[in-house]
């Protein structure tokens, strides 16, 4: 979705596609028929994509002018105004080609992040930015390019929502508009090129070595502030763009993010295949090209409509075609691997996974006879869920821990499958050395992140703790420090309580008290001496706001001396203020503060999408006062 297209969506122009779609497979299958794919030459390949942040270490919507600085081909937009993505060079394996590679991406790295400085942000890699918030997601902060609107468009159609729900340590459901839920999600791909004859044998060992590797590359616990899986990118990027309508639960429908169903048995076509039979086309181009007689013509075939399509398929493990100075290739692109920690960790997940497919590959034959596919699929989503405290099945039926796996077999694999090529013996050591250090210590991006919530779980607000998460990566990030070497997280850097009171959602209450208008009055009481609240929210059945009743309307109650049976019978819709006046998660600190004042109310429901999500109360003001108060009598 990288390349700029002008995608249609009409039925006639879907069909024409469709038809160019064929033509492509068909093109496909006859380079390959005629030994046309590039072989005798091992390269490999990199994307890396990145969040910006402004100053207060929020999403800074800002892509657009910070690309137009940079106006150069290796970067590129992606869906949000808040993220962009650089495409590394192609290399050859051999001598110093890893090294090149990291020096390559921290160029890139410093370049956007001296434009976006410019635009008051800053870059950040990871693999879900933690002070992301629902409201960044609306569609004011689509890149505004034609193919991110049709996409979503496509992707809306035939649903009502775009539904989440991850379970981990926290629970998260929610539901949004539109596409821009994708957004959340940085990577840092790696593509490895394959022969054709090879394809089907590398491509079914990528998918046996991702989820291991993926384990030690954990670097997204985080989404909303609510701690889920060790890797939240798999849960979320799935369910964000799975189009399966919620009335078809009886049918078999693949996801549209996948891992796959089974091994591959003889040629990349048979994916294309599968995928071209069971996804619908979501987008259409004018296509100019028919491949079949370009290969009449003894040219090479862009197969754009299977490029276009390839691209709206989102397996982990994702068959590519290109072309290389004129020359057909097949590569493999891993797209499991979070943006992150840092660069020099990047660049090891990077020549750990290439690594491990090559010695697995010569090492291990006859891997499908060896190893049955739903233990692959297992790992992956035990990898995604738990990192480094998964459990892996393994070869003819063994199993072992995840960090075992990894230093007792896959990092010797890697070591000799990279040796096999003349690679300099430094880089093999150097990169996989800070893979085994990793493990040895334990710890991964999420983990790190974890513990410096942890440490911080007394200190601030939650919207501080994140901010201060998202700044302490920054800093560590820039300093080029390995993972292993990095420092908890500090308070102090979230950049103090100015930026961290900007908008209600950065600080509201999430974890509310509600009852049902026809609950009980005493039952209302009872929840404000038990949980020492003074407002409780008052739902109807679909949880929708419908009125609040305050510690003040109680004692009002109690002094107009109903009788016991009156206060016993009397529901809560008797006494909660109907219609209360409300504010979106999104509302400026300023605006809270002036409808209080305005309406002479001590707390604020906050509503998003007609429900319920927090509360803000003249309480949740008293840090802000308490730093106002200190900054005079420092000035005084």
């Amino acid at each position: 979705m990288g390349v700029d297209v002008a995608p249609k969506r009409t039925p006639e122009a879907i069909r024409i596609f469709t038809r160019a779609l064929l033509r492509d497979l068909q093109g496909l299958e006859r380079i390959l028929a005629g030994g046309m794919i590039e072989s005798g030459i091992r390269r490999f390949g990199a994307e890396q994509e990145f969040f910006l942040v402004n100053e207060a270490w929020r999403p800074a919507p800002v892509a657009v002018e910070v690309l137009e600085d940079l106006n150069d081909d290796p970067f590129t937009t992606e869906l949000a105004r808040f993220n962009l993505e650089a495409n590394l060079s192609p290399r050859v394996l051999e001598g110093s080609c890893f090294s090149d590679m990291h020096a390559e991406l921290d160029g890139y790295v410093t370049r956007v992040r001296d434009a976006a400085r410019r635009h008051d942000s800053e870059v950040i890699l990871t693999g879900i930015l933690p002070t992301l918030t629902k409201s960044d997601l609306s569609l004011d902060n689509i890149t505004p390019r034609a193919r991110y609107h049709v996409l979503n468009e496509a992707m809306k159609a035939g649903r009502s929502a775009f539904k989440l729900r991850i379970r981990g340590t926290d629970e998260l459901m929610i539901q949004h508009d539109s596409v821009m839920l994708e957004a959340c999600n940085t990577s840092a791909q790696v593509h490895l090129q394959v022969t054709a004859d090879e394809f089907a044998h590398f491509y079914n060992v990528a998918q046996a070595v991702t989820g291991p590797i993926l384990a030690c590359c954990v670097n997204s616990p985080l989404l909303f502030g609510r701690k889920l899986w060790a890797e939240t990118r798999i849960a979320l990027f799935a369910q964000s763009l799975d189009t399966r309508g919620a009335d078809l639960h009886m049918r078999e429908m693949s996801p549209r993010v996948r891992f796959g169903g089974s091994w591959l048995e003889k040629s990349v076509t048979e994916l294309f295949q599968e995928d071209i039979a069971t996804f619908r086309v979501l987008l259409a181009t004018d296509i100019d090209e028919d491949p079949l007689a370009v290969l009449d013509e003894g040219g090479v075939p862009k197969l754009s409509a299977l490029a276009l399509f390839n691209g709206t398929v989102y397996r982990w493990n994702r068959p590519c075609y290109g072309i290389s100075k004129g020359k057909p290739h097949l590569r493999i692109e891993c797209r499991a691997l979070p943006a992150g920690p840092s660069t020099i960790d990047e660049m090891a997940n990077t020549v750990f996974w290439i690594g491990a497919v090559l010695g697995m590959a010569g090492k291990v034959p006859d891997l499908t006879e060896r190893m049955e596919f739903d233990d692959a699929k297992g790992n992956f989503l035990a990898a995604s869920r738990l990192g480094l405290g998964a459990g892996m099945a393994w070869l003819d039926g063994t199993s072992s821990p995840a960090d075992r796996l990894i230093l007792d077999t896959l990092l010797p694999l890697a070591e000799e499958g990279l040796s096999a090529y003349p690679v300099h013996r430094s880089e093999i050591d150097r990169y996989l050395g800070v893979i085994q250090r990793r493990v040895e210590a334990g710890v991964t991006g999420s983990s790190w992140a974890l513990r410096s919530l942890s440490k911080l779980k007394r200190a601030g607000t939650k919207g501080e703790q994140l901010a201060a998460l998202t700044s302490a990566t920054v800093r560590q990030q820039n300093a080029g420090k390995p993972l292993v070497e990095w420092d908890l997280a500090e308070l102090h850097e979230a950049g103090g309580w100015k930026y961290n009171y900007l908008r209600v959602e950065q600080y509201m209450t999430t974890s509310l008290t509600t009852v049902n208008q026809e609950e009980l009055v005493e039952l209302v009481a009872y929840l404000m001496h038990v949980r020492q609240v003074r407002h409780v929210l008052i739902e109807d059945n679909e949880h929708r706001l419908v009125g609040i009743v305050s510690y003040r309307s109680v004692l009002k109650l109690m002094a107009e001396g109903r009788t016991q049976a009156e206060a016993e019978s009397m529901p809560v819709s008797d006494v909660m203020e109907r219609n209360p006046v409300t504010v979106a998660p999104e509302t400026p600190t300023l605006e809270a503060i002036s409808k209080m004042r305005s309406n002479r109310v001590s707390a604020l429901p906050v509503v998003q999408d007609g429900q319920l999500v927090g509360l803000v109360s003249e309480t949740d003001f008293m840090p802000m006062a308490y730093h106002l108060l200190e900054e005079r009598l420092q000035g005084d």
